[in-house]
């Protein structure tokens, strides 16, 4: 079993996700697999199944560094939360669901953030993958319950999206959670996406502190 569990927002600017990244993950796929189709699920690409079939190495290697740099070229900043669910149960007779715990977290920094750029009175959509009816009626009723007992106006909707939806922002977040959570776990074993996501984490310094200040802000760990 994977220790921890990470849930991961990838904040866009609506006219700059349209414009570039949705173009830009478009026309990778079309020059690596010949058409659109494929969606970029890191399990899949890591174990090389469902169409991620690398002729070598260095195919792969290729891929994956490509793939880096249009990450790392383009703008959104991410929210991260990472639960060790071990720790978790040592530390609570009867935790909460990981996945909830972290979506507060994650909502939480997302309305920080989104009121540090004047925008947290208009409405933001928060796309999150269906995991299964129960679960997706559960995390509905949490995401209902966070919104209502907080004191802010919290203008967020939730949208539940199929897991073979061609989302560029829901296979972003995908791509990104696992070099996430390598980090957590081996924080001194070397990790070069980590590199480059560590510099779009949400910082206490802004922008320009990109890179810093980002622990309890753009990425929390817990217990």
């Amino acid at each position: 079993m994977y220790p921890v569990f990470v849930l991961a927002f990838c904040i866009f600017h609506k006219q700059h996700y349209a414009q570039r990244i949705t173009t830009a993950l478009t026309k990778f796929k079309f020059r690596h697999f010949g058409h659109d189709m494929l969606v970029l699920h890191e399990h899949d690409i890591r174990k090389e199944k469902n169409g991620f079939n690398f002729f070598n190495h260095d195919a792969k290697l290729a891929f994956m560094t490509e793939l880096g740099d249009l990450i790392e070229e383009h703008n959104f900043v991410i929210v991260s939360v990472a639960i060790d669910k071990q720790r978790l149960t040592e530390k609570y007779h009867r935790p909460n669901n990981p996945y909830h715990i972290a979506l507060e977290f994650c909502v939480e920094r997302l309305y920080y953030f989104l009121y540090e750029k004047e925008q947290d009175m208009l409405k933001t959509h928060i796309i999150v993958e269906k995991r299964g009816v129960k679960e997706d009626k559960n995390l509905e009723l949490e995401f209902i319950r966070l919104r209502e007992s907080n004191n802010k106006c919290l203008p967020f909707e939730l949208i539940f999206a199929d897991k073979k939806a061609n989302s560029s922002g829901l296979q972003l977040a995908d791509l990104i959670a696992r070099p996430i959570g390598l980090h957590i776990i081996r924080p001194e074993q070397h990790n070069k996406a980590f590199k480059i996501l560590q510099k779009k984490l949400y910082s206490k310094y802004g922008r320009e502190g990109a890179g810093k200040g980002y622990e309890g802000y753009g990425l929390k760990c817990f217990p």
